[in-house]
Parts: C-alpha cells; sequence; structure tokens
C-alpha cells in the first residue's frame, strides 16, 4: 500500500524523451537494475509508490533471514553530520559516507562502485528499510566488502536527488523514496530503484541478491557497465536538453487557462473532493489556479465550478483524517479516496501552502470554516514546528512508539485511538441528552470510531493499525445534536472538551521524531503563510510570526558578504542555531520561495526593508541560475562538478517549481520596481515551458498563473496615508477582505527617501484627499480618480 511508502511518487515530465532514450541505450524495456549483458534475468514486478516498478537483474536463491543488530554497536562518518537523517544511520554497521571529495576518492582508488541511498528523516519506508537492511550484519558486510556507501538527505541536497531521480523514473517509470542507486565511481548510474526488501519475495528479488549480483556484474564486466552508464548519462543529457528548448512563441493564456481548467475537472471526484481517486494529495497549486480562474470568470458557469471544486476539496480534507483533529495542522497525504487514512508525516511546505489556501478560500466564500482551518494549522506551526530563535522545523516522523517501553515503532500510533481508551477518557455523563450517554457516545458517533476500528485491513497491510480508529468527522454537530436529543451549542462544548482532553493525554505519549533542519524555500512558504493569514485575518500576531522569520532567514540563512542564501540550518544540542561542516548553498526554489515570502509580507507588514531584500535576491538569483541561451531557470548553479546534470524543475508536486514561482514573482517585483526586464523574463520562463503548458498544463497549474499574471495585468493598489491611521487601516481591510490576485498592495506614507518613492516616482505625485487616507488603483501607467471610503474602494477592486 502506497499509505506504507510515505514518499510521494514524482513524474518528471520533461524526462520522458529522456526515458525512451534511456531504453535505447540499456535494451528496449526500462529496468530498474541494468547491470552485465551475459547473465540469466527474469523481470520482477513490483509495486511501489503507486505504479508498477520492474527489476530486471540476475536471478538469485533465498537466503535466511537477517538477525538486527543492537544500533549503537558501530558508528560511522555520519556522526559528525547535523542533518536528523544522516544521524539516524550513523550507527548502522554500514560503513556510510557523506556525500563529499572522501568518498569519491576512495571509490576511484578502490575501483569499487558507490551505492547511493537517499531519503528524508521522516519517511516511513527508509525507516523500514533500515531496520531490516542497513542495520543488518551481514548486509552491511556485503556492502562495506563491494560498494562505497553513500548517505543524502533529499532534503539538504535537493540537486542530487533530483538527477538521480531522473534516472530512476526515466529506466524504470517510477520513483520515491528510499532511493536507492548504484554509480560507477565517476558518478555516473548503472542501476537503480528504491525500496528493497531484505530478502527475495515471490515476485521481487531481495536486497542482499541485488548486492550480491551487481558486486559480482562489476567484477566480471566492469568495462560493459561503465560503457553502459556513459550512455545512460548521454541519453538523460540530450533528453533534458531537448524538453528544456524554447520555441520562442509564448503559449496562448486563454487556451492554457482552459485546457488546466478541463483536465483538473475531468481528474475530479465530485463526492469526496480531490483530484483522484486515491491516493489523494493536499496539492494547493491546484486550489491557487482555481481560485484565480474563480477571480476572472466569477459570473460564468466555469467559475462557479472552478470554486466549487476548490471549496469543496479544502473541506472534505478538513473534515477528513488527514487534518488532525486533535493536535492541529495536516498530514501528508490520504491513502484512500475519503481522505480518511493518512500517512502521518507532517511537512512542513504543507502546513505554508495550506494556511494560504484555507486563507483564501475564506476571502472567496466568507466561510469562516476556512478562516478557523487557517488558524488551525498556524497553531499547530507555533506549537510544534517553531524554534526560539524564529525558524521553522521542516516536518514530524509518521512513526512512533506506542508506548515508553514498546522496542518498535508504528506509523500513526502518536495520532490514533481505540475505542477503550476514548471510554475510559470520556466517561462523563451527558445530562441533558434524551437518553442515557457519555461524552465518549457523542465523541465516537461524530468521529465515526468503532469498536473494532475504523481502518480497513486492505489501508493496514502490516496491522499497524488493527482496532485503531483514524478520527474523521462523519456526522454534522446538527445531526449529531438530533441524534442525542441535545443543544446544538452544548455538542460543540462537548466536542471541545473532549479534543481538549485527548490532547492531553496525547501528550503523555512517546512524541514523533521532529526533524529540527530549517530549510530556506520551507521557511519561505510558511513565512507566506503567517504573512498572508495575518493581513486577511486581521491578526498582527502572525504578520509579528513571519517577520521573526524572516529575520532569523536573514541572520542565518543569509551570507550577506556573497549576496547568497544557505540551504539549511539546524538546532544544536545546545539550543544554538549551526550550520554543517560545509554549508550548503541555496537552489533555485530556495530563492523563489523566500523571495515570494518577502513580498507577501511587504503587503502585509508594510516594511520596505522586505521588499529591498526581494531585490537583492532576486538579482542574486538571475546571476546564479538563468540560462540565457534557452531560458528558464536551473535548479542548481553548477558550482558542483559531482552533481552530473544541470536541470530545470517542469513539475509542481508537493511543492511548486522553483521556475513557476519565479514567473510569478518577477511581474510582482516589476511592479514594485519599475524594472520591464523582469517582465520580459517571466515571459522567457512560460515561453521555455511552451510544450507542457499546452499539453498538460495540470502538471503545472502554478506555471499557468504566472501566465495569467502576464495576461492579465496587475493593478498598483496605492494607500496614500499613515499606517497607523485608522482610516489607513480601514482602506487596507477593505483591500484584504476581497481576493484580488492580480494587484500588488503599496504604502505611499509620504517618505520621499524610502526605498519605494525611490524606485516608483510616480508616488509622490499621490496626494491625500480632503487630509484623509485615499487609495488609488493604478495600471499601465494610469491611476484611478482618488477614493477615500472603503465602499468605493471595492467597487474599483471588484470590477
Amino acid at each position: 500500500m502506497l499509505r506504507h511508502l510515505g514518499c510521494a511518487t514524482r513524474s518528471v515530465h520533461s524526462l520522458r524523451r529522456a526515458a525512451s532514450l534511456t531504453r535505447s541505450a540499456t535494451g528496449n524495456r526500462p529496468r530498474a537494475l541494468t547491470a552485465a549483458a551475459g547473465t540469466s534475468r527474469r523481470t520482477y514486478p513490483r509495486r511501489g509508490l503507486g505504479r508498477t516498478i520492474f527489476l530486471s537483474m540476475a536471478t538469485g536463491g533465498s537466503e535466511e533471514p537477517p538477525s538486527s543488530s543492537g544500533r549503537k554497536r558501530h558508528s560511522n562518518r555520519l556522526i559528525h553530520e547535523k542533518s536528523s537523517y544522516l544521524l539516524q544511520h550513523a550507527h548502522n554497521p554500514v560503513d556510510w559516507y557523506p556525500w563529499g571529495p572522501e568518498a569519491f576518492a576512495k571509490a576511484k582508488k578502490e575501483h569499487k562502485p558507490i551505492f547511493l541511498s537517499v531519503g528524508y528523516s521522516t519517511c516511513h519506508w527508509c525507516h523500514v528499510m533500515e531496520r531490516e537492511s542497513f542495520e543488518n550484519e551481514e548486509i552491511g558486510k556485503i556492502m562495506n566488502e563491494n560498494f562505497v556507501c553513500i548517505k543524502v538527505d533529499r532534503e539538504e541536497r535537493p540537486d542530487v536527488d533530483k538527477v538521480y531521480m531522473a534516472f530512476v523514473q526515466a529506466t524504470t517509470g517510477g520513483g520515491g523514496w528510499p532511493m536507492s542507486v548504484w554509480l560507477t565511481p565517476d558518478l555516473k548510474p548503472f542501476a537503480g530503484g528504491t525500496y528493497f526488501a531484505p530478502e527475495d519475495g515471490s515476485h521481487q528479488p531481495g536486497f542482499k541478491t541485488v548486492l550480491k549480483n551487481l558486486a559480482d556484474q562489476w567484477k566480471r564486466d566492469r568495462n560493459g557497465i561503465i560503457e553502459r552508464s556513459n550512455k545512460i548519462l548521454t541519453a538523460l543529457q540530450k533528453g533534458v536538453a531537448m524538453s528544456s528548448g524554447r520555441e520562442g512563441v509564448p503559449p496562448s493564456c486563454p487556451q492554457v487557462m482552459e485546457t488546466c481548467f478541463q483536465q483538473l475537472t475531468n481528474s475530479y471526484d465530485d463526492e469526496y473532493g480531490g483530484f483522484r481517486e486515491s491516493p489523494k494529495f493536499p496539492s494547493p497549486v491546484n486550489f491557487n489556479f482555481l481560485f484565480r480562474l474563480w477571480a476572472l470568470n466569477k459570473t460564468s458557469a466555469k467559475g462557479a465550478r472552478a470554486l466549487e471544486m476548490a471549496l469543496h476539496t479544502l473541506k472534505m480534507m478538513a473534515h477528513g483524517g488527514i487534518h488532525d483533529h486533535i493536535g492541529q495542522g495536516f498530514h501528508r497525504y490520504s491513502t484512500d479516496r475519503h481522505w480518511h487514512v493518512p500517512h502521518f508525516e507532517k511537512m512542513l511546505y504543507d502546513q505554508g501552502q495550506l494556511a494560504v489556501s484555507y486563507t483564501e478560500a475564506y476571502q472567496t466564500s466568507g466561510d469562516k470554516f476556512f478562516a478557523d482551518i487557517a488558524r488551525d494549522i498556524l497553531l499547530y506551526v507555533s506549537r510544534d514546528l517553531s524554534d526560539e530563535s524564529g525558524g521553522f522545523y521542516s516536518a514530524e516522523d509518521a512513526d512512533s512508539h506506542p508506548s515508553a517501553n514498546s522496542v518498535a515503532k508504528k506509523e500513526g500510533a502518536f495520532c490514533v485511538w481505540t475505542e477503550q481508551e476514548i471510554r475510559e477518557l470520556l466517561p462523563d455523563p451527558v445530562s441533558d441528552a434524551t437518553q442515557t450517554i457519555t461524552m465518549a457516545d457523542v465523541f465516537a458517533y461524530y468521529y465515526g470510531m468503532k469498536r473494532n476500528g475504523n481502518v480497513e485491513p486492505a489501508q493496514d497491510p502490516h496491522g499497524e493499525l488493527k482496532n485503531k480508529n483514524v478520527l474523521i468527522l462523519r456526522y454534522s454537530p446538527q445531526l449529531t445534536a438530533v441524534k442525542f436529543g441535545l443543544e446544538l451549542e452544548n455538542v460543540k462544548d462537548i466536542l471541545s472538551t473532549c479534543r481538549n482532553r485527548l490532547a492531553e493525554a496525547r501528550k503523555r505519549r512517546p512524541c514523533p521524531h521532529l526533524d529540527s533542519k530549517m530549510v530556506a524555500s520551507w521557511n519561505g512558504l510558511m513565512i507566506s503563510g503567517f504573512a498572508r493569514a495575518g493581513a486577511v485575518l486581521g491578526e498582527k500576531t502572525y504578520i509579528l510570526r513571519a517577520t521573526k522569520a524572516a529575520t532569523f532567514l536573514k541572520e542565518h540563512m543569509f551570507d550577506s558578504n556573497t549576496g547568497r542564501l544557505l540551504r539549511s540550518c539546524y538546532r544544536g544540542s545546545e539550543g544554538v542555531v549551526e550550520q554543517g561542516a560545509s554549508p550548503i548553498s541555496g537552489f533555485l526554489d530556495d530563492y523563489a520561495f523566500v523571495i515570494r515570502s518577502l513580498m507577501d509580507l511587504y503587503e502585509a507588514s508594510f516594511e520596505e526593508q522586505w521588499l529591498e531584500w526581494a531585490v537583492k535576491l532576486q538579482e542574486k538569483q538571475d546571476e546564479l541560475f538563468w540560462d540565457a541561451k534557452e531560458f528558464g531557470y536551473f535548479t542548481d548553479d553548477a558550482n558542483d562538478a559531482s552533481v552530473l546534470l544541470r536541470l530545470k524543475e517542469d513539475q509542481d508536486g508537493a511543492e511548486p517549481s522553483g521556475n513557476a514561482v519565479a514567473a510569478s514573482n518577477l511581474v510582482r517585483l516589476a511592479n514594485f520596481t519599475n524594472r520591464p526586464d523582469w517582465t520580459i523574463r517571466s515571459k522567457q520562463i512560460v515561453t521555455t515551458f511552451e510544450k507542457l503548458l499546452k499539453g498538460i498544463p495540470m502538471a503545472l497549474p502554478e506555471m499557468v498563473i504566472g501566465l495569467m499574471t502576464q495576461h492579465h495585468p496587475l493593478k498598483q493598489v496605492v494607500i496614500r496615508g499613515e499606517l497607523e491611521a485608522p482610516d489607513t487601516q480601514e482602506l487596507i481591510q477593505c483591500i484584504n477582505a476581497h481576493f484580488v490576485p492580480n494587484k500588488i498592495l503599496l504604502l505611499a506614507d509620504g517618505n520621499s527617501e524610502s526605498f519605494l518613492y525611490k524606485t516608483l516616482p510616480f508616488l509622490s505625485t499621490l496626494e491625500l484627499k480632503d487630509g484623509k487616507a485615499t487609495a488609488y488603483i493604478c495600471q499601465n501607467f494610469s491611476c484611478s480618480l482618488p477614493v477615500t471610503k472603503a465602499a468605493e474602494l471595492k467597487t474599483l477592486l471588484i470590477k
């Protein structure tokens, strides 16, 4: 089941051509393991990450089950690392190296192939493969004798991850984590897959067999393997080059919008929301597009349908088990159509994006329910993912110990409940009901709890959730009140009391592992979440939290001497923020997401320092990542020779692609700074991805938004007045109350020496009307007549 894989499959459309080229270089069919010719092969289908991955390899016999060793009998080089994921493997019997020259030199000196394992600290199946294989003495010995073994945290090194994931996807048709790839000493891949069980199964070879066969093939046909790996890499390079070439013709915005809308509509689940049957992912980029499509088509059936799909999905998610009803926030994804049984890890990037989605849902609908869910997310992040210095932590694990005395962790143990536990925690009788009931009866009915658990066996193949209940809202408070003969307000009070009591009970459980790594791009997403929600909901504490995080980034994840962002930092043992031994420079996503967040923070706080920093970061992003020949941004800066391919991400997945975000950023920044060259650059990005936008725009809806931003010119909404003055605040609140995506908001406070007055000289011509705070809407170098009343401003905004 996908739930137990804990990691989403990525399909990189730009590598489809590379996949066919690679298959030509290695044979006629995709292979997860393409080692040496001249051996007897079988093809084993293996279910992984929602699709079949084929392992083509030499056959081998079965072995005795491995015996697990004590975790701390060994120590390896990873003990000196800062990454939680690498430290989790620091006591394996495997002689792990971090990615770097020491490992590469050893492989070349000893003429050994490299085994590369990529994952992250909250990945369920990464934990499983560690327990089953990497802690196994016998397997560790095989690995150490035949390979140079390297561990990579994909969240630290997305550039390395993307290169070898491209290979795995191109040669197998799927991918995910843990990712297992075998490389030549020159770092060229020749075999790969994802999770491997330790022993042979009925339809697939075990990890031990894979290792032995590849080691044997390397010894017998090293030159042949190297030759084929060179062909594979050449095919990938050609595929990347061909997929990222530009046609020079910008795509038609109305046509792309319509195609994207139809593709989302065709995949939409009318009953439960979401855009596939199962598994179901939050996919905030879809909501971003649908809300903006609605804003441009409010009076049409298309607009109504777009809004309905977004709001219904968000409501069903909030009702479902993917939403943590006791501890707040959202889990990674749902394994079923109903949003019921989640993969239980919680990722910062989901919280940041969903905080924005629920805030926009509130703006577009006026339904307080969505505002409450946005607050719920921000409460979780403030409490559980916040560093006292201001940064945000990366994730909470899906797995935890069921009790203080348990040896093995189980997925979801921290979050699920037996009916008996609920009966013991909520025994209080409900006095004014028409029947003899307890609070447990009301709670169990409302959240769909069952005596033998509410998780179907098919969703729990390993039995980790047997007799457990995942809370999911089955009935409304109104129906619950009717069921038990209670007043509606009484039901709401009972449910609130029950949730608080369960939250206290959960505090006594062993907590899941917290990955205290702080990633620049994800912090950017979360800053946007706090800033946007703070502006719309009128919560200054949220804006202050976003400001604290932005200050943290500037102090701890930015090198003022070089003007470069750093990818990550860590919470040290003494509570001090630390960098790794070799600080990792930021990647495209880090710049794009942080730049967007700084503009969002300016529009919430009106502190111009954030706009100034955004401009400097955009200039550095252009310098480091821009492809002057074929346009678009590379994901990395080409300074690391060990990264064999420079890729351009062309799909919005769990996070939007850096190019897609940059396409919108550039237009916004151009309007903040009077830089038409950035508008041109935005159009060049979209042109680079023209084929995909015309064919499968639902693969990158955030890029479609970038195209929409170019096609529908932004409005510069300028408020002339003093920030804290009541009449100024009234106008700002009017703007934030309405969903107007094609605008930027500026405050002109009369300070002619400020950053904005220098970049936008026309601001000096805008005056107060009758001595009151005044709003102007400017577009295409002309401004509307000034207005001082919120009602007049509303009319200008929404027309």
